[in-house]
């Protein structure tokens, strides 16, 4: 049988190093899966319930790898329900290839079923390169621009192939005019700013003396090198939420979070700097930074983009983190140690656990959300990876999991969308079938579209050398992170007949379809639920009846927040009572720790 252009495209693919493709099937791609099905190539096909979700699962296979994530996805329906996962990847800049089916090229133009404006359709999310195939030879350079767009730019690509062009004779380029003969291959470059920039970045930060450091995803290798520039510099180190597991929470100087979903001490820490020195982050919330003129400020960053976006700065270079921050440490002046500045950063971070404990301990109905991250974080496994979705879990995720070294973790930051984690978890394992896998999830996302994709976990959990794949869902019957954002930000009361959710026995589901199910609605058995379900040799689906009033505090509330919520008591709550209980004991745990309950 002669080589068909399906049969080309992922001989190509494999060339480039592609070995996992996410996707669904349907009539717009059957030639690329009869290819697929026919060769004799290290592929593994991960078959989801959705194409939403393969376009989730290649975004975290990205960041969890740094190689190219591939979803695949019929025409039509199909291509529209990839859009999604792939703005999760543009705004959170990982390098993913889309493959998409077309009607045939006959019938383009004639309002055919299923037909639609694919290139016209991806244009914006997969803005480096969208191309749609119209004849053999061009297949190998759409291929070779579309990986090599991916890794470079770091953001979604899109290849469309018309169905009839996929069983067709593959046809090489021939050497005559009108042809291009394209190759495989990228490797990334050693980026670093010029000397005289460095120079400069390097006299800003030896002039400061209370200098604040804020890493991101783009420093999530570089944690060697920020923690020497930190003790250099004596600096505390804070972490946007893609960056959580760029240093280790238990070093003393590392803040935690910021934003809504910091910390304390991470807000004094920007609020009292002088200096900031920012790595890899595109951190939205320039509220949370400093003032502006209150410091002066370095940033680095691969995307120009990105510099000087939220924060004015001095020094905006372009650079890799790691080789960055290596060239700069040298040209660093080493601070004293033991000073105020660093003192107090590490009083502050050692006053916030004791507070964030007390918290997590004080008494819920009937079971506080915060203590179900607590009771995990100690036992989490090393090398264990942790993905949350979106929603109030993803609170207690920024807040109360410490993340050691080894550890891995992401979600959907800049997209923040519903619905992410257990296909990140999914992609997590595809991607590390040796390491444990967490996934805490909110009822909402659950029920929105999570609660299919176990059905995947239980389709190729046997293929995992490591069993260890859990799914935390917080059971509060409530949208909780609207809920509460209607409260303090809008002064309105909880809106029942769009935020109650349907109570649903997730883990008897799990147990429906072959995986472990364990309910806890008794703060009391949770660290033995916690430990039973990381010691199942199937995977697990842990629910947890958590209150919906335990309020996700700030790390100050202001003025306006304090007024919004008293107006929100004023106009009256359908859960008034449990509002005022449960608030009350989180801002009793702040101020008197233990004394919450």
């Amino acid at each position: 049988m002669a080589e068909t252009v399906g049969d080309f495209f992922w001989t190509r693919l494999a060339e480039w190093g592609v070995t996992k493709i996410f996707g669904y099937p349907g009539d717009g791609i059957n030639g690329l899966l009869g290819s697929m099905q026919r060769l004799d190539l290290p592929f593994e096909f991960i078959q989801v319930r959705h194409e939403e979700m393969a376009a989730f699962m290649a975004t975290a296979y990205a960041k969890f790898t740094g190689e190219v994530g591939v979803c695949l996805a019929t025409s039509g329906p199909g291509a529209t329900h990839l859009i999604t996962g792939l703005y999760d990847a543009r705004l959170d800049h990982a390098p993913v290839l889309a493959i998409v089916g077309q009607q045939g090229r006959h019938v383009l133009g004639a309002q055919y079923q299923q037909e639609l404006d694919l290139v016209s359709l991806f244009k914006d999310v997969a803005g480096p390169f969208v191309q749609q195939a119209s004849t053999a030879p061009q297949v190998r350079h759409l291929i070779d621009r579309s990986m090599r767009a991916a890794a470079a730019e770091r953001r979604p690509v899109a290849l469309i192939l018309p169905n009839d062009l996929q069983d067709l004779p593959y046809e090489a380029p021939q050497r005559q005019h009108g042809y291009t003969f394209s190759g495989v291959g990228y490797t990334r470059p050693k980026v670093v700013p010029y000397e005289d920039d460095l120079a400069r970045a390097a006299a800003v930060l030896n002039a400061g003396k209370r200098v604040a450091i804020l890493v991101g995803a783009g420093a999530l290798q570089a944690t060697d090198e920020i923690i020497a520039v930190a003790d250099r510099l004596q600096a505390g180190v804070a972490k946007a939420l893609l960056g959580k597991a760029a240093v280790p929470d238990a070093l003393p100087f590392v803040t935690g979070g910021i934003g809504l979903l910091g910390t304390r001490p991470s807000s004094d820490m920007m609020n009292d700097c002088d200096t900031l020195l920012m790595v890899g982050s595109g951190f939205p919330y320039a509220e949370f930074l400093p003032k502006e003129g209150q410091a002066r400020g370095v940033q680095i960053d691969l995307k120009a983009d990105m510099l000087s976006l939220r924060y004015p700065m001095e020094v905006p270079m372009v650079g890799d983190s790691v080789e960055t921050l290596r060239a700069l440490l040298p040209l660093l002046d080493q601070k004293p140690q033991g000073g105020t500045w660093r003192q107090g950063i590490e009083a502050g971070v050692a006053r916030w656990w004791v507070e964030t404990e007390a918290r997590a301990m004080a008494a819920a109905h009937p079971v506080n959300p915060q203590r179900v991250v607590w009771e995990l974080s100690p036992r989490l496994p090393d090398r264990a990876i942790v993905t949350s979705d979106s929603g109030s879990c993803v609170n207690w995720y920024g807040r109360d999991l410490k993340i050691r070294r080894g550890q891995m973790c992401s979600l959907s930051g800049g997209l923040a969308s519903m619905g992410a984690a257990v296909p990140y978890a999914i992609a997590a394992k595809v991607a590390h079938p040796d390491r444990p896998v967490i996934a805490l999830v909110g009822d909402g996302a659950m029920q929105m579209n999570n609660m299919a994709e176990l059905i995947t976990v239980a389709k190729y959990r046997h293929r995992w050398p490591n069993k260890t794949f859990i799914c935390c869902v917080f059971n509060n019957e409530d949208l909780n992170q609207v809920t509460w954002e209607q409260r303090v930000n809008n002064g309105n009361p909880k809106f029942d007949a769009s935020q109650a959710l349907p109570d649903v026995p997730y883990h008897q589901f799990a147990e429906l379809i072959g995986l472990k199910g364990i309910f806890v609605d008794d703060p009391e058995r949770l660290a033995a639920a916690w430990d039973e379900a990381l010691a199942s040799p199937v995977p697990v689906v842990l629910e947890v009846k958590t209150d919906p009033e335990v309020p996700p505090l700030p790390p100050h509330i202001t003025f306006a927040q304090a007024q919004a919520f008293m107006g929100t008591l004023l106009k009256g709550d359908s859960r008034e009572g449990r509002i005022l209980l449960d608030t009350a004991r989180q801002v009793l745990s702040t101020v008197l720790p233990g004394r919450g309950s």
